[in-house]
């Protein structure tokens, strides 16, 4: 009987590995637009507020994206946060050789401007206002699935308004 679930795995595996799978391709030109919201965070903030983000990537070599992002957070009481981004992302469809040409699994880092201001009654205080503002690195995980040749939904983890985020992607 093993040597019969030997054959089988065996023979089934000659089989997989002679087929062509079709893979997203990730190409100069490929370009794709994230409209999304953030939940999560760091800091004193991070468990309060649902932040809006957009990204747009395009693909500069083969399997390598360039882009821009922006993101927007209010956290309640006069307290809110503003995201501006570049990044570039690796993605590994062919590395990982994926059955199907409607997942996209990437990772990449970027360089991020923060900033967030605390309005007129933060903390309940009449006139108080302050902002902080930095330039940090950001990295990111993420993946997209296509539900038809051209919308599909986006999840990511990483670094920015957000720890987590989901939404609409839109293959251009």
């Amino acid at each position: 009987m093993k040597k019969f679930h030997f054959a089988f795995l065996l023979v089934l595996g000659l089989l997989a590995g002679t087929q062509s799978f079709a893979q997203l391709a990730v190409d100069k030109g490929t370009k794709f637009l994230n409209l999304g919201i953030g939940v999560g965070g760091y800091g004193y903030f991070s468990g309060s507020g649902i932040g809006l983000n957009a990204g747009l990537d395009a693909g500069i070599i083969k399997n390598v994206t360039v882009g821009g992002l922006v993101g927007y957070r209010s956290y309640g009481s006069g307290v809110n946060s503003f995201d501006l981004g570049v990044r570039g992302s690796y993605h590994f469809n062919e590395l990982l050789q994926l059955g199907t040409d409607k997942a996209d699994l990437y990772a990449g880092v970027g360089l991020s401007y923060y900033r967030i201001s605390y309005g007129d009654y933060y903390a309940g205080i009449p006139g108080f206002s302050n902002s902080y503002n930095t330039v940090y690195f950001l990295g990111h995980i993420g993946g997209r699935y296509f539900f038809t040749d051209k919308i599909g939904g986006f999840a990511e983890l990483g670094s920015s308004l957000a720890t987590l985020k989901l939404g609409v992607t839109i293959k251009l």
